[in-house]
């Protein structure tokens, strides 16, 4: 019982690890994309709901792993590839069941704690602000980047500048003109 013990915690570490990664990518769309303020309680739906159909995967896969047992009952001869299991294999395919059941039930469990589901929403949190100061720290400390501190800025310069030519400037004309035309431009042009 101790290696399925040990193989359901492992599974159970990785599921809860690729919720966190879901609800942290999920939070990430519906606070910066959306507008949408953080509140624990606006994404613990989404987390509980992740958690299930975590489970059931695994109720899947423990179904399929019961179906490989059944189909391998009583086959003696030498297998055609990997996944045509033998009679020798039952013992395996018995404790894959039994532990992607537990992995399954411990995620379902999970999934109806709301202290367990906040834990997740938290930590999700805490990973996607690391991402986004991640990224501002990235973004700042290449536009506060002195020259005589890039060891690039000669090579790059050129590069940067025809960025600036090319994107940069039409883009604030466009803007400009946009700005000066006024709101009723697009009206008059809509009527003429």
């Amino acid at each position: 019982m101790g290696r399925t013990a040990e193989a359901i915690a492992e599974g159970v570490a990785i599921a809860a690890a690729a919720a966190r990664l879901s609800v942290r990518n999920h939070i990430l769309v519906e606070t910066i994309a959306h507008d949408e303020p953080f509140d624990v309680t606006l994404f613990s739906p989404f987390a509980h709901d992740t958690l299930v159909a975590l489970a059931e995967e695994q109720e899947a896969a423990a179904a399929l792993a019961k179906r490989q047992r059944k189909k391998a009952w009583g086959k003696f001869t030498d297998p055609d590839g990997t996944h045509d299991y033998r009679d020798r294999d039952l013992r395996n395919l018995r404790r894959r069941y039994r532990q992607y059941m537990g992995v399954a039930k411990a995620l379902r469990q999970q999934a109806d704690d709301p202290h367990a589901i906040r834990v997740i929403v938290e930590q999700a949190r805490d990973a996607a602000w690391g991402d986004v100061e991640a990224n501002l720290e990235r973004r700042l400390n290449v536009e506060g980047m002195r020259p005589d501190l890039d060891p690039d800025y000669d090579m790059m310069r050129g590069a940067r500048m025809q960025s600036l030519r090319l994107v940069d400037l039409p883009r604030l004309a466009a803007h400009r003109r946009a700005l000066t035309a006024g709101p009723d431009a697009d009206g008059d042009a809509a009527e003429a």
